[in-house]
């Protein structure tokens, strides 16, 4: 793996921490206010998670650019840059829908795709470096849960009021846990 390679990915890995962090904010009503499962995570989680697999990302795909780059499959190499910039693009954009747009439908149906984007990366990863598509592995399996919980969030918090932006209940305690 080159220098070079690795302080790219791991610069848009830190750039899609950062601008999807700009949106979080689980002290914020929209967040309190929300009806959330039993299962859901204290917000300290996320945090947790996430620093390991931002890393995991840039090195797993650095390893797989170079690995491509060395085998003279070059096209191979551009389409996993691609593809790994629009799932960085979908992984902050989920951010921006659920926490500022309050749109946690929305957040939900872009999760989906960047748990599918996620499994597109994982294959793509996998085909130039087999055990680095294996290292990649966890990332698609957050996004499948964040996708679950995502859904399960919007089913128990059904209406959006505008005004201050937090959701209101249509009835307290709707479809608890």
């Amino acid at each position: 793996m080159k220098l070079t390679t690795v302080a790219a990915t791991g610069a848009a890995a830190v750039g899609t921490a950062v601008a999807g962090g700009l949106a979080v904010d689980p002290d914020g009503p929209y967040y309190r206010n929300l009806i959330k499962p039993s299962w859901q995570p204290a917000p300290t989680v996320f945090p947790i998670v996430w620093t390991p697999l931002y890393v995991d990302i840039a090195v797993t795909s650095a390893v797989a650019a170079d690995a491509l780059a060395a085998q003279g499959r070059h096209d191979e190499r551009s389409a996993l840059l691609r593809a790994l910039a629009v799932n960085l693009g979908l992984n902050t954009g989920w951010s921006w829908l659920f926490f500022r747009v309050s749109r946690p439908w929305f957040a939900a149906a872009e999760c989906a795709a960047l748990a599918v984007s996620t499994a597109d990366l994982v294959r793509r990863v996998g085909a130039a470096d087999r055990r680095a598509g294996w290292a990649l592995l966890p990332y698609p399996l957050w996004c499948t849960f964040a996708t679950a919980l995502t859904v399960a969030l919007a089913r128990r918090n059904p209406v959006r009021v505008i005004e201050g932006g937090p959701v209101r209940r249509l009835a307290q305690r709707v479809r608890r846990a």
